[in-house]
C-alpha cells in the first residue's frame, strides 16, 4: 500500500508535505486490499463514519463491507438539516466540521475512518461531534499515521489502528 501513497511537497502551503492516495485509489487491487484490510477493524459496529473528504472515499467501502450504514462528516455548510458543529486547527489553518443531528441513534457504535492521522485535530473534532450525538466511538481507523506530527496525543485513550506508519 505504501507504494502507492505519494508525497507531494509544499502542499497545500509551503512546509506541508501532503499525502496524495489517489495513486491507491486508481489501483483496484491496491483499493481493494485497503478497504478489506480496513474492514477487518470495524469489529460489530453499527456505522462507520467518515471525514470529509479523503475520509469518505475510504469509509464507504469500509461500511459497505462491513455490513455498517455509512455516516458522513462534513465540512460547514455542506448539510441540509440542523447540525452540530465542531470548530478545529489545522496544520495549517483552521476548519469546522458538522454532524447532521439524529444520524445515529443513541448508543450506536461507531468505527471512524480516515486516510491521514497527522496532528489529530479532524479526528479529535470527530470524536467530539460523534460523542456530543449519543454515538459510542469503538475504534479509530486510519490508511496512515504520520507519528511524528503526534496525532495519538489528541486522542488519549483511544484505540487507533493505523494500516501504515510514516
Amino acid at each position: 500500500m505504501a507504494a502507492y501513497i505519494r508525497d507531494v511537497p509544499d502542499y497545500p502551503q509551503p512546509g506541508v508535505l501532503f499525502k496524495d492516495i489517489t495513486p491507491l485509489l486508481a489501483d483496484a487491487a491496491a483499493f481493494a486490499a485497503t478497504v478489506d484490510a480496513l474492514a477487518e477493524l470495524a469489529g460489530d459496529v453499527d456505522a462507520v463514519v467518515g471525514i470529509e473528504a479523503r475520509g469518505f472515499m475510504l469509509a464507504a467501502p469500509v461500511a459497505f463491507r462491513a455490513g455498517a450504514g455509512f455516516v458522513p462528516v462534513r465540512k460547514a455548510g455542506k448539510l441540509p438539516a440542523p447540525t452540530l458543529s465542531a470548530a478545529y486547527a489545522l496544520e495549517y489553518g483552521e476548519a469546522v466540521l458538522e454532524l447532521r443531528e439524529g444520524t445515529l441513534a443513541p448508543g450506536a457504535r461507531v468505527l471512524v475512518v480516515d486516510d491521514v492521522l497527522a496532528t489529530g485535530g479532524t479526528l479529535a473534532a470527530t470524536v467530539g461531534l460523534l460523542e456530543r450525538s449519543g454515538a459510542q466511538v469503538v475504534g479509530i481507523a486510519v490508511l496512515l499515521e504520520i507519528a511524528a506530527l503526534g496525532g495519538r496525543q489528541a486522542l488519549p485513550g483511544r484505540s487507533i489502528s493505523a494500516l501504515l506508519q510514516a
